[in-house]
């Protein structure tokens, strides 16, 4: 690492206050521009994009590295921060008040040609899609989808925790229990002729823990259910499964209406009036 870089900095989380600084960074090239001489590189890691810029006069070894940059090369490069010319900051990119003008650069992986564009938000068949699913995940679009469920469980498992609830992880491997569909079967091999059923839901595990005086218990479950596909519904999915002992309903309601609600305030800004409407059995 080159004089005062002590580790690698995501550069997607650079701002104003970081200039001057020295950073390592690592990550696929994005989008590449020659302007005259001078190389622009929009690098791309788990936090962001940041544009670094390649100077043949002042940076000529670097600048001849990043002339061989492609689409979607895996590069590692130092340089210092800096705050962008008052003409070129764009505001439609969180780092677009700053740059990186870059000392030394070197390729850590090459890339063909992608099947389809990383950088931009296209129709792509969802077949082709599947098939490069490594690629496809690498999309803004898929990767804010998963931000944003990462940050739904962990505002879940916040709330829950507040809550006095304890999460409780649940065999896969069970016994079958009269569900809505069929059971996914698992053959044993030490008891020929018997089965495991995965859980369609942890319905007899958590009732065991209420039992057993566990009083408040949750988990982010998996649950598979042998049925046929539609619309809304796929063959493994995951839910909030919770349980309380002595309780009333109008408990269970309030407790779902806040953590809905909190859920909309944390990861949408929306406040959801409560108590919710609610439907008779009739309606």
């Amino acid at each position: 690492m080159g004089q005062g870089v002590s580790a690698r900095t995501l550069g997607g989380t650079l701002r104003p206050e970081d200039a001057g600084k020295a950073v390592m960074l690592q990550g696929w090239v994005d989008r590449r521009r020659d302007h005259g001489g001078v190389l622009f590189v929009d690098l791309r890691d788990r936090a962001g994009i940041i544009q670094v810029v390649f100077n043949p006069e002042t940076q000529p070894q670097a600048h001849a590295v990043a002339d061989s940059f492609r689409l979607e090369y895996v590069v590692e490069l130092e340089g210092e921060v800096r705050a962008r010319p008052a003409d070129a900051l764009n505001p439609d990119m969180p780092t677009g008040e700053v740059e990186v003008v870059a000392h030394s650069a070197k390729v850590l992986s090459q890339s063909r040609t992608p099947p389809f564009p990383i950088n931009e938000e296209t129709n792509v068949d969802e077949r082709i899609r599947m098939r490069y699913r490594y690629l496809d995940l690498r999309r803004e679009r898929m990767q804010r989808n998963l931000r944003l469920r990462h940050r739904a469980v962990k505002t879940i498992r916040d709330y829950m925790d507040e809550n006095d609830f304890l999460e409780v992880e649940t065999p896969i491997l069970y016994k079958t229990t009269p569900e809505g569909a069929r059971d996914f079967l698992v053959p044993s091999r030490l008891h020929p002729g018997d089965f495991y059923a995965l859980p369609q839901s942890p319905q007899t595990l958590k009732q065991l823990l209420m039992i057993a005086g566990v009083e408040r218990y949750y988990q982010i479950a998996r649950c598979f259910r042998d049925e046929d596909l539609r619309a809304d519904r796929q063959l493994e999915f995951t839910q909030l499964d919770f349980e309380i002992s002595f309780t009333s309903q109008e408990e269970i309601f309030a407790l779902v209406e806040r953590m809905i609600s909190r859920i909309w305030r944390e990861l949408r800004g929306v406040e959801l009036e409560t108590p919710f409407i609610r439907m008779t059995h009739t309606d």
